[in-house]
């Protein structure tokens, strides 16, 4: 009998469709454990979606943890060799709090990473995977890109004080600019540095229209190139109307660096896909490779599927004297034809079949 598609849901068939598009392109399925050394997460607290993690003492009594996150995992086993690129991908559960509920949740995870020798040419297939793997939703969607080179540059014209800095980028996380100038105003900053400053941060828009702008500017260099050069794959695809440069996109620089990026589908009340280099991490954790990766969260996604109303083929109906074997028999009758069938004694108005058979 062959497998029948039209059983999984709609998570559960974007969950196949991401691992057939990652596996095109070479990237291999990666298992793991569902727990952890709690000390791995304990010294990168910061790195995780959130800050608490489930915990218990192992037979040997060692702290334990129900993993929280899939990298930290991949990364702790991954072979240190910055000259050859590992491509992974994966389909997990994660333990941790949900955005939605504030409660303790299983939430299944899918995503992927490239490890090692990352160029541009990697980091331009990692951000058009993204895209495809949001376009398999089925939705609108808009990718939005960073990097976070360029918003340090704008920084380091304003202060060099990291306690300004991060007020700073805190600020600019939200989106809030007139934040941004209060930050400056309490330190002293000069007002055209702090307007030179909201001006490049609150750039957003098409690549072509922001690397243009950006472009002789305080902060053009090297980072500009980079951001040129990855997004350059979009140019004149089908994505190419989808994807955009936000500079309010910021992350952690102890662990994150270089392209760092979201994305957004209609209907979902936050980002459905996040992701970014994070060789800071590798280092932290004493590996000299390069990294890009993202996860999608399919958690995000699950309001965004009805639930699949049941139907069937047949209504298969019996009465009090039927006997279990002649049930059993009739069923496989149906069923071996590749029709499905739905059994029971009296007809169920919630139960949608396209014929009724009594026995």
């Amino acid at each position: 009998m062959r497998f029948d598609p039209s059983v999984l849901d709609g998570n559960e068939q974007l969950v196949f469709a991401l691992r057939s598009l990652y596996g095109r392109y070479g990237y291999t399925q990666y298992k793991m454990s569902k727990f952890e050394e709690y000390a791995l997460y304990g010294r990168n607290i910061d790195f995780l979606v959130s800050d608490s993690v489930i915990t218990f003492t192992d037979t040997d009594g060692k702290l334990m943890a129900l993993k929280p996150d899939v990298t930290l995992s991949i990364v702790k086993n991954d072979r240190d060799d910055p000259r050859g690129v590992r491509k992974v991908c994966y389909n997990e559960n994660v333990y941790r709090v949900s955005k939605g509920t504030g409660s303790f949740r299983e939430i299944m995870q899918t995503g992927l990473e490239c490890i090692g020798a990352v160029d541009n040419c990697m980091i331009g297939e990692v951000l058009s995977l993204a895209a495809k793997s949001l376009a398999l939703t089925g939705r609108r969607f808009v990718l939005e890109v960073s990097h976070l080179g360029i918003l340090d540059r704008a920084l380091s014209a304003v202060s060099d004080d990291p306690l300004v800095r991060d007020a700073i980028l805190k600020c600019v996380g939200e989106k809030n600019i007139h934040g941004v100038y209060a930050v400056c105003d309490e330190h002293g900053v000069d007002r055209e540095k702090a307007a030179a400053l909201t001006s490049i941060l609150s750039t957003y828009g098409k690549p072509a229209e922001v690397i243009a702008a950006l472009r002789g500017s305080d902060v053009d260099g090297d980072a500009v190139d980079e951001l040129e050069a990855v997004l350059s794959v979009f140019d004149g695809g089908e994505f190419a109307d989808r994807v955009g440069i936000d500079f309010s996109l910021t992350a952690d620089p102890h662990y994150y660096n270089g392209i760092v990026f979201k994305g957004f589908v209609e209907g979902a009340p936050g980002s459905v896909l996040s992701g970014g280099q994070y060789d800071n991490l590798m280092k932290r954790m004493g590996l000299s490779s390069r990294a890009i990766g993202f996860a999608v969260y399919l958690e995000m996604l699950e309001r965004l599927y009805e639930p699949a109303e049941q139907s069937f083929d047949v209504m298969l109906l019996y009465g009090d004297d039927t006997a279990p074997a002649a049930l059993a028999a009739k069923s496989a009758e149906i069923t071996a034809g590749g029709r499905t069938v739905f059994c029971c004694k009296e007809p169920d108005p919630k139960i949608i079949c396209k014929e009724t058979i009594r026995i």
